[in-house]
């Protein structure tokens, strides 16, 4: 079956069988038993790193609302499971928490990556070291201790494209880690070009909504039993609301991207033109970068119908600046061996009217552009 058709009915092929429409939801914190031999042995399979199926034990050992999400996101990243946190830094730190405790905690990181990635990496907050390296000098950056690479393609903010085959490629046995927050399954798969670990923030665009925090890992097997020990240790759950929601989200997934992304396009080529607009960065999908000539700051202080705040992916079209605010934590000198300018501007686009949003977006450049000139 096509994407479309499985992004609606992912994780839902039972529902008819059990005689039900809509997804259950289950917001159970314990599962009651009278077997208690049972429950013990199927507590030591989720202490392994196992997923249950069935009969759970408790809360943060699993969900199977949560399962559900899980299983349909395993499926259209075309992975054999996938990990549901708490949020897209919660996945993220399992993975490196995952090659800490392996005895390979140095990480290859391949700039620009979200700006708390970037600094969760450059601190060495988890106990990693990271190496910071271009994507055609990933090969050499590779060290015996190096436990995973990280790439975001496109990435997080300058929608800068990498060749995720070659990377793969230059890893050798090194898990290849791609932030696919930007694109989804919709655009592109990174397993297909060698990836082992798929990672989003399921906040962004496979929620949809703007009403959900979550974060999850695509990956083959057994990378998902160790993610599921660590989460089991951490506690780093998903709340079966949120898998609920996220499920939802998935199901409207491939209309929302090639809407959104076919709006993006238009106003994309309208920017290029702008007198404000110094430089546009788009490589395609829902987002469109800009770098302009005046204050970035009038900018977001203008507009009217576009929402300026962090975050992406949500039905209605999203405005910030990085250097201010998404990428902030990052140092300056940091931001700038990432390409990420201050008078850089971010925009998420939403589902609204294209006329519309060109209309708030025009009015907006055209004011920082005066006062520039003034």
């Amino acid at each position: 079956m096509k994407l479309s058709t499985r992004a609606v009915h992912a994780g839902r092929d039972d529902l008819v069988d059990l005689g039900l429409h809509a997804v259950p939801i289950d917001l159970s914190t314990t599962y009651p038993s009278r077997d208690s031999h049972g429950e013990t042995a199927r507590l030591d399979l989720a202490a392994a790193g196992e997923a249950l199926s069935g009969s759970q034990v408790y809360g943060r050992v699993g969900n199977p609302t949560v399962a559900r999400f899980e299983a349909a996101l395993a499926e259209l990243e075309g992975c054999a499971a996938a990990v549901a946190f708490a949020s897209g830094m919660a996945a993220l730190s399992a993975c490196l928490l995952a090659a800490v405790t392996a005895g390979r905690p140095h990480v290859v990181g391949v700039r620009p990556l979200y700006g708390t990635t970037d600094h969760v990496l450059e601190t060495g907050l988890l106990g990693t070291t990271v190496t910071w390296a271009t994507a055609d000098k990933v090969e050499s950056a590779l060290r015996n201790d190096t436990g995973l690479v990280i790439v975001e393609s496109p990435a997080n903010p300058t929608l800068e494209e990498h060749d995720l085959g070659a990377i793969a490629a230059a890893c050798g046995d090194v898990p290849l880690l791609v932030d696919n927050t930007f694109a989804t399954p919709i655009r592109q798969r990174p397993v297909e070009s060698g990836a082992r670990i798929v990672m989003h923030s399921a906040t962004k665009f496979l929620g949809g909504h703007g009403d959900v925090l979550a974060g999850v890992i695509a990956c083959d097997e057994p990378y998902a039993r160790v993610l599921r020990q660590i989460r089991f240790a951490t506690g780093a759950v998903l709340h079966p609301l949120a898998g609920y929601l996220l499920l939802r989200g998935l199901s409207t997934l491939p209309i929302r991207v090639r809407a959104a992304s076919a709006t993006a396009a238009t106003l994309a080529a309208r920017l290029a033109t702008h007198p404000a607009v110094a430089k546009v960065h788009y490589p395609g999908g829902p987002l469109v970068s800009v770098e302009i000539h005046g204050d970035p700051h009038q900018v977001i202080s203008a507009v009217r119908l576009l929402t300026p705040a962090v975050s992406l992916g949500s039905v209605d079209s999203l405005i910030q600046i990085p250097a201010a605010l998404t990428h902030r934590v990052m140092g300056a000198d940091s931001r700038a061996d990432s390409g990420i300018s201050d008078r850089l501007i971010r925009i998420s686009i939403g589902l609204e009217d294209v006329e519309d949003l060109w209309q708030d977006l025009n009015q907006a450049l055209s004011v920082s552009h005066r006062v520039g000139d003034s």
